[in-house]
């Protein structure tokens, strides 16, 4: 008796988990399998199909272009990421204190976040206008340069202006997590803190800091996969230049397949910025699992 019960239990539990183990399959599992497929395969995706093996990824990994692609890549997502860690934890502690009207300042902080990444890009592309934009304005009525300056249209400056704006798109979330975890600090500490003698940043880097480290881990997971195959905002304000300055692998994918119609390669390098990332998010969370044990 007891064995048909637990028969019929694990029936149930299979009706039940079933129904999301197929769109798992359906929206995870089948992509990426369908991706690797492509990755194989000299294709149009309508009617030509030809078997080339791993030809692609061969010619990706003795290809210097393709590094100097994923340094540069790697080195926008360390100094986004780096920003927004940095300048969300700024303002979670500047906000989270007892200040008038703070609510106020914590909505008007989260704006960025809100406009859509299409909308940020276009107006920091006409901030940045060299003819008519606000920036080359104040530039020149106080006398920092004499002409228009060309702040995108620069190799020397237009990577750190794409980093800039992503910064302030970005920030906000990390804020939120922030002030979540700051919320959940047990005020007692910081009084045992006080009666012990320490000052605000004593207890900030021995209260606050130690506590929101397992958040900072997980804000960083999160941002490095999102930033390191971020599009949208570079496409829209460079389009990967000038002189592939700011040509990160995600426009290199894009390029590949909607421009040079090499699916195949295209999709060769979507899987090997799967498994970099996979690989930064499995060091992240054995960081973060020797931290928290």
């Amino acid at each position: 008796m007891k064995s048909a019960f637990a028969k019929r239990e694990s029936r149930s539990g299979y009706f039940f988990t079933g129904p999301a183990a197929l769109l798992m399959l359906g929206l995870v599992v089948y992509p990426l399998l369908y991706g690797f497929f492509i990755s194989t395969q000299k294709t149009n995706l309508i009617d030509t199909w030809k078997f080339v093996g791993f030809k692609y990824y061969r010619q990706l990994l003795t290809d210097p272009a393709f590094f100097a692609t994923l340094k540069t890549t790697g080195l926008f997502a360390f100094c986004v990421v780096l920003g927004n860690l940095c300048v969300g934890l700024l303002l979670a502690v500047i906000v989270n204190q007892k200040i008038p009207l703070a609510n106020f300042f914590k909505v008007i902080l989260m704006l960025p976040w809100l406009f859509p990444e299409v909308v940020v890009a276009l107006i920091w592309k006409w901030l940045f206008n060299p003819l008519f934009g606000l920036l080359a304005h104040v530039l020149m009525i106080t006398n920092v340069t004499k002409v228009e300056y060309d702040l995108l249209g620069k190799e020397s400056s237009a990577f750190a202006g794409v980093v800039f704006v992503c910064v302030w798109k970005g920030y906000p979330i990390v804020m939120l997590m922030m002030l979540a975890g700051m919320k959940s600090i047990p005020q007692e500490r910081y009084e045992a803190a006080s009666i012990d003698g320490a000052n605000k940043w004593q207890q900030f880097t021995n209260v606050t800091f130690p506590a929101l480290t397992p958040i900072i881990l997980v804000s960083a997971i999160l941002e490095t996969a999102w930033w390191f195959k971020h599009f949208t905002v570079i496409w829209l304000m460079t389009a990967g230049g000038p002189s592939g300055a700011t040509k990160v692998v995600s426009i290199d994918i894009y390029m590949q397949a909607f421009t040079d119609f090499n699916f195949g390669k295209a999709a060769a390098e979507s899987v090997i910025v799967l498994i970099i990332l996979m690989s930064v998010s499995f060091i992240y969370y054995k960081v973060l699992r020797d931290e928290t044990e």
